[in-house]
């Protein structure tokens, strides 16, 4: 156990005179090929994610020397010896040990899925794929003031009224307010129902009267408008395949599972597992 706990500052020293230290905290440091083989054991959805932000690759690196710099304080203080520190160590082991086994036992077959899985799944889950309306959207908030209120509805009514720059000047939400009002698209279940209301029949340009919320008053104007659509296949591809794999991944996890109790049946003392865990 205490071998395993020196593991990770072993590899360190192993890699130090064979690769480029690429960050260091005091004398520990860690190595390109040490940050390649840390991340090749994320899953996948986390090695794209460092793979494509270097920022968030440069903290993912950070916490790493932080972590080494604590495990160095601990085994200098002979954490590890600790006999409750031992056995959490072999609790931590043998969960990972069988999460790892898990993972592997329930891969889904390297080939999957079949292009006619995909089209059969894609073609079956159209439904729950329907992309909902959505709306871009600048709006003019107002908290309290009605006096306000009225005159930036004037300000609108006038001929040639720009609604973006009585924004800058009126609203009272300053990140909207610096862009001209703009908040973006906003799918119509994300809109509350007040707003929402207030959008059917409304087409690019067209500007809302004030709607009452429990923050203030709201004036939208409608930007652009993109109806419901289900995305083609190719649209989603990736996407879906990694659904497909990861819900695989799932049932054949919980088949193995199964057929494991169903060949090793369980058995419990309900009377003296009471009796373990009541205190004394």
């Amino acid at each position: 156990m205490k071998r395993l706990a020196h593991l990770l500052l072993a590899t360190t020293l192993a890699h130090a005179d064979t690769a480029p230290v690429l960050g260091k905290a005091g004398d520990i440091g860690i190595t390109g090929s040490e940050i390649r083989e840390i991340v090749a054991g994320l899953e996948a959805d986390q090695q794209a994610a460092l793979t494509r932000d270097s920022a968030a690759l440069g903290q993912f690196v950070r916490a790493l020397l932080v972590q080494r710099l604590v495990l160095k304080q601990a085994l200098d203080k002979k954490w590890d010896q600790d006999p409750a520190v031992i056995a959490k160590l072999v609790r931590a082991r043998e969960a990972a040990l069988t999460e790892s086994y898990l993972q592997n036992a329930s891969q889904p077959e390297p080939g999957y899925p079949t292009e006619a899985e995909l089209t059969e799944a894609y073609e079956a889950s159209k439904s729950k794929l329907v992309i909902p309306r959505s709306y871009q959207l600048a709006q003019i908030y107002i908290a309290k003031d009605e006096a306000k209120l009225e005159n930036v509805q004037k300000l609108l009514k006038a001929k040639n009224a720009d609604f973006a720059a009585i924004a800058r000047a009126n609203s009272e939400e300053a990140a909207s307010a610096a862009r001209g009002g703009e908040i973006g698209w906003l799918g119509e279940e994300q809109i509350q129902p007040e707003m929402r209301a207030k959008l059917p029949g409304l087409t690019p340009g067209s500007v809302t009267g004030p709607v009452r919320l429990q923050d203030g008053w709201h004036i939208l104007k409608l930007l652009e408008l993109r109806e419901s659509r289900t995305p083609a296949l190719g649209e989603i591809r990736d996407s879906f395949v990694t659904r497909l794999r990861a819900e695989r991944s799932r049932i054949k996890r919980q088949e193995y599972l199964a057929g494991l109790v169903k060949e090793h049946p369980l058995a419990i003392n309900e009377i003296e597992l009471t009796k373990a865990v009541a205190k004394p």
